[in-house]
Parts: C-alpha cells; sequence; structure tokens
C-alpha cells in the first residue's frame, strides 16, 4: 500500500496489524481480539483524516499512484468493449482512449484520458496528457456515437493538454475549441466524470456535457496549484496555499453551478476500494444517461447551451 503524507497515522496503524497477524502466524496464537480492535481503530482513523481534508490533500488524492484510471473502470463497467483507435489524420493519440462499450445492455461511446499503471504505460501515455490527434480522434468518436446514436461518456484526468512544441505546430488550441463547438452542438446526451486531475483546456477538450460529475477526491481548474504558485510566487513553496486559493475542489465547483453532481468515494478514495468506486460510477452515469435520453434532441441541446452560458457571475454597468 501506498501511504501520503497525511495517511502516517493509517501507516503506522497498518504496520502494527501487519506485525500482529505475523505474530499470530508464527506463533499460532489466537489473536483476533487485538486484531479486531486495531481494524476497528484503522477504520475509525481514516474516517477522522477523510472527513476533513484540505484542498492541496485532494489534489494529492486525484494523483494516487492506486488510483483506478479510465480503462480500469471500462473494464469493470462494461461487459464488452471495442478500442478504436486514430484520428484519421495524424496518427492514434495514446494518452487517450475510446471505443464502444456495453452499460448492462446500453450502447455507449466512452472517450477519457489514460495515464498508465507504471513508469513505462505513463510514458507511452504520454502521462495523460494528449497531442492534438487525441482530441481530434476523440471528436471522430464522439461523430461516430451520433451517427448511430450512442450516448458519449467522457472520463476526465489529466495535468493538462501535452505542452510541447510539435504539438502547437499540429493545432493544439484550434483541436481543443473545435471540440467545444462540437460537443456544444452534439445531438447524442454527452455525460462526463473527472475521475482524478482536470487541468485546464487539456480536461475541457472533453469536458463539455449535458451532466458532468466529479468524483469526490478530484480537482478541476484551469491550472494547477504547483503552476499557479511558480507564477504568482516563483517557487513551489506556496502549492498548499495555491490550492486553497483557486477552489478547484468538488464542493467549490459543485457550489460554483460548474458541475452538477459529487459522486462520493469509498472511505479512503477510490484506491482503497476500485471495484466499489466503479459500481458507484456506473449506476450514476446510467442515471443521467436515461434521463437525458427521455429529452428532446433540440431541448437536450439548448439546455446544454444555456448550462455554459450561466456560468460565472458578471455585472452590466449602465451609465
Amino acid at each position: 500500500m501506498v501511504f501520503l503524507e497525511f495517511e502516517k497515522p493509517l501507516e503506522k496503524l497498518y504496520e502494527q496489524l501487519e506485525k500482529i497477524q505475523q505474530v499470530a502466524e508464527e506463533g499460532d496464537l489466537d489473536m483476533s481480539d487485538s486484531i479486531k480492535e486495531l481494524e476497528n481503530k484503522i477504520r475509525a482513523t481514516r474516517k477522522e483524516i477523510y472527513s476533513n481534508l484540505t484542498g492541496w490533500e485532494r489534489v494529492q488524492l486525484s494523483r494516487h499512484p492506486e488510483r483506478p484510471y479510465t480503462l480500469y473502470y471500462i473494464r469493470e463497467m462494461s461487459r464488452k468493449f471495442v478500442e478504436l483507435h486514430g484520428d484519421r489524420n495524424f496518427k492514434d493519440d495514446k494518452a487517450i482512449v475510446g471505443g464502444i462499450a456495453n452499460l448492462d445492455g446500453q450502447t455507449v461511446v466512452i472517450i477519457g484520458h489514460q495515464k498508465g499503471v507504471n513508469t513505462k504505460m505513463r510514458q507511452y501515455r504520454n502521462f495523460g496528457m494528449a497531442n492534438p490527434e487525441g482530441y481530434r480522434k476523440a471528436l471522430r468518436l464522439m461523430k461516430l456515437a451520433e451517427r448511430f446514436n450512442y450516448p458519449v461518456v467522457c472520463l476526465i484526468d489529466t495535468p493538462g493538454a501535452y505542452p510541447g512544441i510539435e504539438a502547437e505546430e499540429r493545432g493544439q488550441s484550434e483541436a481543443i475549441a473545435r471540440n467545444l463547438i462540437e460537443m456544444a452542438q452534439l445531438k447524442v446526451p454527452i455525460v462526463c466524470a473527472v475521475i482524478g486531475e482536470g487541468a485546464s483546456g487539456g480536461a475541457i477538450g472533453i469536458g463539455l456535457g449535458d451532466r458532468v460529475f466529479m468524483l469526490e477526491n478530484t480537482w478541476y481548474s484551469v491550472i494547477s496549484p504547483e503552476s499557479c504558485s511558480s507564477i504568482l510566487w516563483r517557487s513551489w513553496d506556496y502549492k498548499e496555499q495555491a490550492a486553497e486559493a483557486l477552489k478547484l475542489t468538488a464542493d467549490d465547483m459543485l457550489s460554483f453551478g460548474i458541475i452538477d453532481d459529487i459522486i462520493k468515494e469509498p472511505t479512503g478514495g477510490a484506491h482503497a476500494n476500485p471495484e466499489e468506486m466503479a459500481k458507484i460510477l456506473k449506476r450514476q452515469l446510467k442515471k443521467a444517461i436515461a434521463e437525458l435520453q427521455e429529452m428532446d434532441t433540440e431541448e437536450r441541446i439548448e439546455a446544454r447551451i444555456n448550462k455554459y452560458a450561466n456560468i460565472g457571475v458578471y455585472d452590466v454597468v449602465t451609465e
């Protein structure tokens, strides 16, 4: 198990539990009472820690190395998944995966960022940072969904769009902007969920939807706390302060009206019980899709556009 800095009290308890279990096994002793007492203490400590998380701690959780990624959720939620590749223009971007899946009889097109589960795979997936061809692949799949009247599900988990020179040469900003205008007018339901990091245009490139959800321990912002700290203070040392100032948690996004609901995670985070997290996410997605399919197409598109037109606060100055 991997423990974050604020989870150190849990790490000590797990070490104690492991020692007691080892002694009981080696000495053939009945230490069930001590084991049960420690397990209860672990549950209580975990509940206490996770009921009072700061913005920075939620950012850390969203990046937890054991946290489930898009392909895990797809495998757990769908009985059959056919991955589709390429943007039909340049190449296949491994940072964005997508294809046709079956959610309990409901055919959908699922698109999402994929970071990779180990060092080699993270490099292969470019750490979840998509190039223009990734967003163009996503748009191709959305148009495929529209053609066959399949709802679209987007799972967001990226530290941002790839900022390399070659990405800019191939039209990174145009690719993201094109996705936004096309998603706003797509004739099929779009349900989006932030399952990890939701950074800047890299997230919004597949994040415009009729329903937008965030898992409990995720973040959604125009910039990461570290980058914000480096710009304002010329140092990463103020990242915790930046995380609080940015108001990037799911609770903040819900209060601003940017998302529609928060999907609760199992106690200890999605990585503590990924199978349960996949079940919870699947229920939320199916419910949202069913509600959206009952709406008239034009009514749904109009509501989607109005949803984004009403985000934000402004004043009209009259002279």
